[in-house]
């Protein structure tokens, strides 16, 4: 079963940014690269 990590991903990120603002940047770009990895290989 594959279990869906966009959605997953989004929260921690948005969780993060309300918790530490000046990280904003950094949990972007982790963002980005995990979507882009995944979208990868599938």
């Amino acid at each position: 079963m594959h279990l869906q990590l966009q959605p997953i991903l989004a929260l921690i990120a948005g969780i993060l940014i309300l918790i530490y603002p000046k990280i904003l940047n950094f949990v972007v770009a982790i963002y980005l690269i995990a979507v882009g990895v995944l979208g990868l290989l599938r």
